[in-house]
């Protein structure tokens, strides 16, 4: 065996109130796709993030071509040939692609920025992930999906020997996230070392050559790629099997909760949208990026208020302007961005948790500490929420926690109506599984829910009935006895509608 080029050892990290990595070793070939694994709070970013000089491990080491080294920056991780692409966007959306791509290391002329030769090696760079845009579009013109592969050419330029990515098709549609695979595997034929860290075990599947595993900030094992395969990679991931994913059992629902009737968005004020969800009923809204999925629950809330049609909860019609009229009326919006919208990160978990109660909890106009504090400890046991204190800023949890913490802050308001987007996004199979209970056991009390997923075995597996939307408009409903990956995709894509349908 040939001798690996980046090898971890030992490597342990320590936050405020948490051991993020007890002792993690990793090993990584020349050419190799290896894919790192684990549960939100396994300590995978934390991993990462020690390889590519953003932070410092407490004790262990690293060693580069069989040498031992200290990357104490970033810099010195590009100077050793490491890149990360991170998981969140990391571009400054004001300056051009070509700006982007090579911040920091921009090409000078007579002491000036040479920006034509920015942009022609920028070509280059985007052409290589598939990116047919020009290298002076402004990045924040670009697509989420667009921007992400922006990232991914920045990252390529630098010549790394070692490739990290960081949940790099999060923000991808399936045929940008196809595109990428074909650059991976481009990349690892010319040598190129690539960590692959994903929630989505197809893709893992699909693209790894071997397979790391953390659990709790420890190794939990490794898989060749012969032992790849989904219920292997579950059982060290959780350490036991999850032989009943999908929880959701349909029982009878209740009277019409929330009735939609020619409602028209703003960002589709063509379409009209017209539905109806009952209480204790579980409605999924599918479609492809770009179909209205998360325009439609903004209307719904009044975050972007509808441009005609009526809305009626519990019979009564609303008119929602803003979130505080929907809120009036029982609704109540997990948002697909949960950092930027769904919490305050600095916040401690019992302050974000009594965030949207804080009018009805007070105290002759004063904040109503005793009742907050019941009200943390009521969400964080109910929703078993990890965390070493109620004081615990949210920074510090986990994305699954931390999408926890965002349903118990409108879980205390006792809605009539949840409206969820994405509401597994970024978050590992273990909190996926609590998520879906979560969804279950609020459907058996009565909650009406709308969720909007991109995952297809969400919508099969949760859902009473799907709504399907494509470009604006609904163009199916399907009753859970009819629901497949084929009748989806036929109507998210608009093809063969009509026959689906009937």
């Amino acid at each position: 065996m040939t001798a690996p080029l980046l090898e971890a050892s030992g490597l342990t990290k320590s936050f405020p109130g948490v051991r993020a990595l007890k002792g993690v070793r990793l090993t990584l070939s020349r050419g190799e796709v290896l894919a790192v694994i684990g549960e939100n709070g396994a300590g995978k970013s934390t991993l990462m993030k020690i390889l590519a000089g953003v932070q410092h491990p407490d004790s262990g080491e690293i060693r580069l071509d069989q040498q031992r080294v200290e990357i104490l920056s970033v810099l010195q991780a590009l100077h050793h040939g490491i890149a990360l692409i991170h998981q969140e966007l990391n571009l400054a959306d004001n300056l051009d692609v070509a700006a982007n791509i090579f911040l920091g290391r921009e090409h000078l002329r007579h002491g000036l920025i040479d920006t034509r030769r920015l942009r022609q090696e920028a070509r280059t760079h985007l052409a290589a992930v598939g990116l047919d845009v020009d290298p002076a579009t402004r990045v924040s013109t670009l697509s989420l999906g667009q921007q992400q592969l922006v990232e991914i050419a920045k990252a390529l330029s630098v010549n790394a020997r070692v490739l990290i990515m960081d949940e790099p098709t999060s923000s991808l549609s399936s045929s940008e996230a196809a595109n990428l695979f074909r650059v991976i595997r481009d990349l690892r034929s010319r040598g190129v070392s690539i960590i692959y860290i994903s929630h989505r075990l197809g893709e893992v599947k699909e693209l790894a050559d071997r397979v790391t595993v953390l659990r709790d900030g420890e190794n939990a094992g490794d898989l060749a790629k012969s032992e790849i395969h989904h219920a292997a990679m579950v059982r060290l991931m959780v350490g036991r099997d999850l032989s009943q994913f999908y929880a959701h059992t349909p029982h009878p629902p209740g009277p019409v909760v929330l009735e939609v009737d020619q409602l028209r968005t703003a960002a589709h004020p063509r379409h009209p949208l017209s539905f109806q969800v009952r209480a204790g009923e579980i409605v999924g809204v599918a479609g492809l990026i770009g179909a209205g999925r998360t325009e439609l629950l903004a209307a719904l809330f009044g975050v972007t208020p509808a441009v005609g049609g009526t809305l009626r909860v519990a019979g009564q019609e609303i008119s929602p302007q803003s979130p505080q009229d929907a809120i009036a009326a029982g609704l109540a919006l997990v948002p697909e961005d949960r950092k930027r919208q769904g919490v305050i990160l600095a916040m401690a978990v019992r302050d974000n948790l009594s965030l949207a109660s804080l009018r009805r909890d007070q105290k002759r106009g004063f904040l109503n500490r005793s009742r907050e504090r019941h009200l943390a400890q009521e969400m964080i046991r109910d929703l078993r929420i990890k965390t070493p204190s109620e004081q615990q800023p949210v920074q510090f949890l986990s994305g699954g926690n931390q999408q926890k913490v965002v349903l118990g802050k409108w879980l205390a308001l006792r809605p009539r109506v949840l409206l969820l987007d994405e509401p597994t996004r970024g978050i590992d199979v273990g909190a996926k599984h609590e998520i879906y209970r979560l969804m279950e056991d609020l459907s058996r009390a009565g909650v009406a829910i709308l969720f909007v997923s991109s995952e297809l075995e969400e919508i099969l597996g949760l859902s009473d009935r799907a709504l399907v939307l494509h470009e604006g408009r609904i163009t199916g409903e399907l009753p859970r006895s009819a629901l497949s990956e084929e009748s989806v995709l036929h109507l998210a894509t608009d093809t063969l509608a009509e026959s689906v349908a009937s």
